[in-house]
């Protein structure tokens, strides 16, 4: 498995940093490039200045209600039963969304979570109540590494909820997220988005699509530049660039070579926020288990020391293939790798009797995570358009996964702490972290077979069922002890019935499995905190699911209804009063709830994204009885998103969302509660020509000041407010 880059004196990746030169050049050979092709192409085309033609969005075609792009999706969105949100690019551009955070405001039951001495910064996130960091997935392929994803080479985002391990093996409690990436086509294009704002805010990106006259090989380029503060939060920044090349050959052929490689690159002031007060705490007594009094901008970091830096690449191979009317092959190999060096201030109370903040419970990580994953993928038709038709897919995967996370010390003496009220960025760096030349190391192995039906019996009746097998075998050293080794194999399912009273609308009746294995972060425990962790099997878990959905104003809007109940039936538990007692499957979960949603348009000139969830969690069971009836951390009872466009004329869009999210605790203690928030954003766009749009976005419109991602001993407020001024060009 690859290694860590080496580090230089000022703790930065020697080989991993970017390279100014390569980073300006490339993107102005990207830039340039799109410009001279689109200019020429503007020569070619007559222009009608000031109109553009009237969208109209099918939930079956193209906007807001794209269908799931994955094999593994036998039918469309209103065939599923299963409720899946599917985020597409134009939802995504339309807010001016730049992080997969900023997408998944599309997504209501998702609630965000901030890193701890554990886990790596970046997006972790719950999804129904459970945990789901390691559920994120890039064109069906696990995407393990700690880092912050930027939609700019996103076709699609898709949100499947409840436990389904048999559609994406380990994990998937509450269900997982898959990112679809931009291919080639054979139609030549290019648009370019300029975009600056407040908070020092300036974002380039470029999309060109070109195939080679008379054929059907196309190439497709994606590349990015970012730079921003962040608004509402002192001293903390971000940068990054990224390229995105593929070449396809046989497009829209019965055999299609796909070839990508994507490289994001990022160097950040990152940020763990605000800390929480402690119970103990004597002259903040009055805010016991609750945020400080202190302005949500304060900054408790070091200026001097705190840096995160990330590299991510991706190579992929995929093969299309169509055999005869009624078979598809497909097999996709990845290559892919996250290397991450950072060290983030973790701000914590000096004493119970002292209002200042210590800052020697810095968090470090310097590790690689990578992927080799080859998938294949047989899809048939039987009996195709007639009453029994099977729609049939059998499917391997083969997946090798691994860790190197290097140990770093700190030599000196601790960094002074701070005043919580007046905090100063600007003081010294007293540690300096230096690499022992020692290491943890994981590698797992993972294999697995899947078969599925989807069987139409008539024109009224569906029925569904797949099931799925995994090996996953961990191998985990600890840095300085012995090795550790797991084996786990289990059997997970999924099935569906669904009743079509119409050809508009469907009822359906959902159930799956789900399992958690002990390693499936790719690491075990040693903490005395999880005694006997390596022992445990993987826990399981079942979700029940009866549902509606209806294609609405001549099938442009799609509205979807769901109750659930998702039961962890042997959670990880213990006895915290008996110190010698070792972790057991004796625990049990269960989250209740209602979903709603509507995406699509209500007529040409409106259109609608929006959603509901309600969610009722609690710990029905565990061997800490002080847990029993308690609510599960990070799962807000409501939480609601809205977005609408409305297009007074043909030139003219304008765009209003709203979020709510509901009061949530930060662990199963339930004594911190991030308080309920509501968010506003507007948009305003103009079409200056059928190639020229201007919007303008206003993202926390009232510069809310609230709690977004949740952590143990801290938390970290949301973005304040930020106004965008976007150029987009298109040829």
């Amino acid at each position: 498995m690859p290694s860590a880059n080496p580090l230089s004196s000022d703790n930065t990746l020697v080989t991993s940093r970017p390279l100014p030169l390569l980073k300006k050049t490339a993107l102005a050979l990207a830039i340039s490039g799109s410009l001279l092709t689109g200019a020429q192409a503007q020569t070619d085309t007559e222009q009608n200045a000031g109109t553009r033609p009237p969208e109209v969005i099918d939930v079956n075609s193209s906007g807001y209600g794209h269908n799931p792009a994955s094999l593994k999706f036998a039918r469309s969105l209103l065939d599923t039963a299963q409720t899946v949100n599917v985020i597409p690019k134009t939802l995504i551009e339309q807010r001016a969304a730049t992080t997969l955070r900023d997408v998944l405001r599309n997504v209501s039951g998702i609630s965000m979570q901030a890193g701890e001495g554990g886990t790596p910064a970046g997006d972790q996130l719950s999804i129904r109540g459970f945990a789901a960091r390691t559920d994120i997935f890039v064109d069906n392929v696990r995407d393990f590494g700690g880092y912050s994803r930027d939609p700019f080479n996103l076709e699609q985002v898709e949100v499947v909820k409840g436990p389904s391990s048999d559609y994406s093996g380990r994990g998937s409690t509450g269900g997982s997220i898959n990112l679809v990436s931009k291919t080639p086509h054979l139609e030549d294009s290019t648009t370019l988005a300029l975009t600056l704002g407040n908070a020092s805010y300036k974002r380039a990106a470029v999309d060109l699509n070109r195939s080679l006259p008379g054929s059907t090989t196309a190439l497709r380029l994606n590349a990015l530049y970012h730079k921003q503060d962040t608004a509402g939060r002192n001293e903390v920044n971000n940068e990054r660039w990224a390229l995105a090349p593929s070449l396809a050959f046989g497009v829209d052929t019965d055999t299609q070579i796909t070839l990508s490689l994507f490289h994001l690159q990022q160097d950040n002031l990152p940020d763990y926020g605000i800390p929480w007060v402690p119970a103990d705490n004597i002259p903040l007594a009055d805010y016991a288990d609750a945020a400080p009094p202190v302005d949500f901008d304060s900054f408790f970091g070091l200026k001097q020391r705190d840096f995160e830096k990330v590299a991510t690449s991706m190579a992929t191979v995929q093969l299309d293939r169509r055999i005869g009317n009624n078979m598809t092959l497909r097999n996709l190999s990845r290559w892919g790798v996250t290397d991450r060096n950072s060290i983030i201030t973790s701000p914590r109370f000096v004493s119970n009797t002292s209002t200042d903040i210590r800052r020697n419970d810095e968090k470090v990580r310097d590790d690689v995570d990578d992927i080799i994953s080859n998938q294949t993928t047989l899809s048939l038709n039987l009996n195709s358009g007639e009453n029994w038709e099977h729609r049939i897919l059998l499917g391997t995967e083969l997946n090798l996964e691994g860790e190197k996370r290097h140990t770093q010390v700190p030599t000196g003496v601790d960094s002074p702490a701070t005043d919580l009220f007046n905090p100063n960025p600007d003081d010294p760096s007293l540690e300096n972290y230096q690499r022992t030349g020692g290491a943890s190391v994981s590698n797992a192995t993972g294999l697995a077979a899947f078969l599925s039906d989807s069987l139409q019996i008539d024109e009224h009746w569906q029925l569904n069922g797949s099931v799925r097998w995994d090996y996953f075998r961990l191998k985990f050293t600890p840095d300085g002890k012995d090795l550790m080794a797991r084996t786990d194999t289990l059997f997970s399912y999924r099935s569906g019935l669904v009743y079509k009273p119409v050809s508009q609308g469907s009822i359906y009746l959902g159930y799956g499995t789900s399992f958690n294995p002990t390693g499936e972060a790719l690491s075990i425990s040693t903490s005395s905190r999880q005694p006997g962790l390596q022992n445990l099997d993987p826990e399981k878990s079942r979700s029940l699911e009866l549902g509606t959905k209806w294609e609405v104003f001549q099938r442009r809007l799609l509205l979807t209804a769901a109750v659930f109940r998702t039961e962890k039936t042997n959670a990880r538990t213990q006895d915290p009063d008996d110190p010698n007692d070792l972790l057991v499957l004796e625990g049990e979960q269960r989250v209740r709830g209602i979903e709603l949603g509507m995406a699509g348009n209500i007529s040409e000139h409106i259109s609608l994204s929006a959603g509901y969830t309600f969610l009722d969690t609690a710990i029905t069971d565990s061997k800490n009885v002080a847990e029993i009836g308690q609510e599960l951390p990070n799962s807000p009872k409501h939480s609601f998103n809205l977005w609408s466009t409305y297009s007074p004329t043909d030139t003219m869009e304008l765009g209003f969302g709203a979020q709510y999210v509901d009061s949530r605790f930060n662990n199963t203690a339930n004594l911190r509660m991030a308080p309920a928030y509501w968010v506003f954003e507007a948009s305003a766009s103009y079409f200056v020509r059928d190639n020229l749009n201007l919007r303008f976005n206003i993202q926390n419109l009232a510069d809310k000041e609230y709690i977004d991602f949740v952590g143990g001993g801290h938390f970290i407020p949301g973005v304040g407010r930020t106004a965008l001024l976007s150029m987009n060009f298109s040829f």
